[in-house]
Parts: structure tokens; C-alpha cells; sequence
């Protein structure tokens, strides 16, 4: 048995609950087969692939807090940190009911070669708790952040671990995060990311995940000769990264016409309107059916079927595993030319090998999806100097970043024989970088 099988077949004993986890080990050992194959021996006596599926450090605590009736409830919060072989762990902060260790193990492995890729000094980390947020006072928000961090903060530092936000945790509890972390530390520094602009946040950082996928496939599909004016696009999800995915790619000369959240999706053939969707979800927090009864132009769907709708370029931005084989062969018999993930590992690996073999050009979140980390580090970058970068200068270190990690990610491919394979050379580049740092480091 291969030493890359050996340890696949390791981490699927060892974490047998942990589906995500599982997926996604197997995913990038699967694609960084000829490297391994290379140095097989020596990777097996450093017991190098053994040391990187297993998190440095896993932290569970308990989430007591008082409800606006006087009820005290209690949630599950983790920390994983994962590697910090290039730098202090980095990833955010989940807040949604579906959280559990595999799903933070998850988002932990991936964060790792994406922030890798990014070509900037930090390593990987994820947390968050099985809390939900929807349908919570601003009260109540902060009684759970506070509790939070209470716990959390005795494992971070500016250093150490630096979260940012994920789904459930926008700028609101960033803040009530921060807040706690300098009351109990009385330090103030860029411990978290994706903070206000009062306080040390970055500009273009709300619009970077978002923007970041854009610039990625627009340099993706500059390369194969093909320009993004006059695509009709897709976009799944309605948070953070899906409003400003829409926002960029209508800017580049796109039309977006579907967004979707967990209740249903929009159908829009003129086009999302940006400013209501942003209305809609950011200022009121409320569904999609609003944007439909003020948009006569939209026609919403209860349920999954946002991949039914005939598009030149699908970009999932939702959450894991939400475009499935099903929805790639509608994708590909509507002529799909290019899926690019804006969310963490959003298609299945066997959609994803379906849209491969069938031509289309497939970009994987770790590549595609960098924008919002990288401009984390920007931020981090700005808090230890004390400065604050424009918006249009966080923007240009923004693209420059993900044109970047395109073209590293590229020649990775091609350097193996696998052109046009941007999975393999997504999890090749940002492997060799964080091979070659363990390496160096000993045995740790």
C-alpha cells in the first residue's frame, strides 16, 4: 500500500464520524499523490503526512449564557489549531448549529494550504460553536460572545491565533468579541480580523472573499482566452461573500441572476439587484422572499434548484457539499463552461470529478475563496504598523494576491503533468510550502 493510501486509510479509522474531515483529507492527499511519490520514503520516516492531518491543538469548552427571559443556556465552542508551520494560526469563527469537531477539522485542514497559497506568513486554525445567532436580540448575541471569549482568549494572541469571522459571526460579533478579549487581557492589538473601521479593521475586507473569487476566475479564464463581459452567471447563498461576488462580477461586466439561502433561491433574468439584496440581507436580515416582493422581475423557488439555470459560470458560496452530482450534470448538459467555489468545499468530490471530466474549468475554494484570509493578513499587517491602507490600495494588494495564487497554483499543475487540473495544483502548491517549512523546523 502506497504511504498516501496508509494514511488515508488512518485517518478514516481514527475519525470515522467526521465525514468532512474525512472528504477532505482524501481530497488533498489524493491530488498531491505524485509529490509524496517523490520523496516517499523520507516522508514516511518524518511520519510527514501523519503530522499534517493531525491538528496541533484541539480546544472544546462549554458556552454557558443568560437569555433575554433570565434562561441560561449552554453551547459548544472549539478551537482548532491546526498548523503553524508559516506562520500563527489563522481562520475564523463559525457560529451555526451544524458546527461539530469534524466540521471545524474540516475548515481547519482546508485553511491550512489556502492560507499557504496566499503566499502570506500564516498558518491554519478554525473554531466556532454550535450557537445560532438567527432569531437572537443583540442582547443575547453578546451574553454568547462574551462567554465565548472568556474561554477563548486565554488561546489567542496577535502571535499566537488570530480568528476572523465565518458564517454567523459578522461585524456585530466580531465586535462584542474584541470588546471581551481587551477587558479580561487588557491588551489592545490585532487579535481578531474583520473588525470595525473604528477600531483597527481594514478596509475592502467586508467585500474580499467576494471580490477575491472574481479576480481568480477572471485571471483564470484571461488565460484560456476568455473575458467575463457578457457571462450570465450563477451564485449560491446570500451572506457575505455571494453579495459581493454578485457586486464584483456585475462590475466586470457579468450578469448574475440567481442567489439562494437556506429557505429557497431567486431566479432574476435581468440581473440581482445588489443594493436590495444587500437591503434585504445586511440592514433587515431577512429572506429572500422579501427581495422577490420588491423586485417584480425575480421569481423565487422554495428549496434546492439554483444549479438548474442555464449559466456560462456557476459559483457556489453558500456552504460545504451544496452542489452535488445531480446539480453538475444539469450544470454541464446547460453548457456550464466554469465553476469557481467562493465557499469551502461547496461541490462533492463526485461533482466535482464529473464537471472535471466533462471540461469544465473547476477552481477550488482554497484557491478561489483566498481573498478573505488574504486581506486578514493585510489587516494584521496594518495593526502591527499602525496604519490604514486605502480602500483602493487594499484592493490592488487584493487582486494582485489572487492573480497570484492563480498563477502559482497553474504552474504547480503543469509542473506535474496535469494541466488545467487546478485542484492538484491548488493542494500542490500550498503543500510544498508548508512541507518544506515543517521539514526545516524538525520534528514538532
Amino acid at each position: 500500500m502506497s504511504y498516501v493510501d496508509e494514511v488515508i486509510s488512518m485517518v478514516e479509522k481514527k475519525n470515522a464520524n467526521e465525514p468532512e474531515f474525512i472528504q477532505a483529507v482524501r481530497e488533498v492527499l489524493d491530488s498531491i499523490r505524485p509529490v509524496v511519490e517523490a520523496k516517499e520514503e523520507q516522508y514516511r520516516r518524518d511520519a510527514l503526512l501523519e503530522r499534517m492531518v493531525e491538528p496541533e491543538r484541539q480546544i472544546k469548552f462549554r458556552v454557558p449564557w443568560i437569555d433575554d427571559e433570565g434562561q441560561v443556556h449552554v453551547n459548544t465552542g472549539y478551537r482548532i489549531q491546526f498548523n503553524s508551520a508559516i506562520g500563527p494560526y489563522k481562520g475564523g469563527i463559525r457560529l451555526h448549529p451544524s458546527v461539530n469537531i469534524g466540521i471545524i477539522k474540516f475548515l481547519g485542514f482546508e485553511q491550512v494550504y489556502k492560507n499557504s497559497l496566499t503566499g502570506l506568513p500564516i498558518g491554519g486554525g478554525k473554531g466556532g460553536s454550535d450557537f445560532d445567532p438567527k432569531g437572537k436580540s443583540d442582547r443575547e448575541i453578546m451574553a454568547f460572545c462574551q462567554s465565548f471569549m472568556t474561554e477563548l482568549c486565554r488561546h489567542i494572541g496577535a502571535d499566537t491565533d488570530v480568528p476572523a469571522g465565518d458564517i454567523g459571526t459578522g461585524a456585530r460579533e466580531i465586535g462584542y468579541l474584541f470588546g471581551q478579549y481587551k477587558r479580561i487581557r487588557n491588551v489592545y492589538e490585532g487579535v481578531l480580523t474583520g473588525k470595525g473601521l473604528t477600531y483597527g479593521g481594514s478596509l475592502a475586507r467586508t467585500e474580499a472573499t467576494g471580490y477575491g473569487l472574481l479576480y481568480f476566475v477572471e485571471e483564470m479564464l484571461r488565460c484560456r482566452g476568455i473575458g467575463l463581459e457578457g457571462k450570465i452567471v450563477s451564485v449560491s447563498g446570500a451572506g457575505n461573500v455571494a453579495i459581493y461576488a454578485v457586486e464584483k462580477a456585475q462590475q466586470l461586466g457579468a450578469k448574475v441572476v440567481t442567489v439562494s439561502d437556506s429557505n429557497g433561491w431567486i431566479y432574476d433574468p435581468e440581473g440581482i439587484d445588489v443594493e436590495l439584496l444587500k437591503e434585504v440581507k445586511e440592514r433587515k436580515r431577512a429572506r429572500l422572499t422579501e427581495y422577490a416582493a420588491n423586485r417584480p422581475s425575480a421569481q423565487y423557488h422554495e428549496g434546492r434548484g439554483v444549479w438548474s439555470v442555464r449559466v456560462d459560470i456557476a459559483l457556489p458560496c453558500a456552504t460545504q457539499n451544496e452542489l452535488r452530482l445531480e446539480d453538475a450534470k444539469m450544470l454541464v448538459e446547460n453548457g456550464v463552461l466554469a465553476v469557481a467555489e467562493g465557499a469551502n468545499m461547496p461541490t462533492t468530490i463526485e461533482a466535482t470529478e464529473y464537471l472535471q471530466k466533462n471540461g469544465v474549468i473547476f477552481a477550488p475554494g482554497k484557491a478561489s475563496n483566498a481573498g478573505g484570509v488574504a486581506t486578514s493578513a493585510l489587516e494584521m499587517s496594518q495593526n502591527s504598523e499602525r496604519l490604514s491602507w486605502t480602500f483602493e490600495e487594499v484592493d490592488q494588494k487584493l487582486k494582485g494576491i489572487m492573480v497570484n495564487i492563480f498563477r502559482n497554483v497553474d504552474r504547480a499543475a503543469k509542473r506535474y503533468g496535469m494541466e488545467g487540473n487546478y485542484v492538484a495544483g491548488a493542494n500542490i502548491a500550498g503543500f510544498e510550502k508548508v512541507a518544506d517549512a515543517m521539514n526545516a523546523q524538525g520534528i514538532c
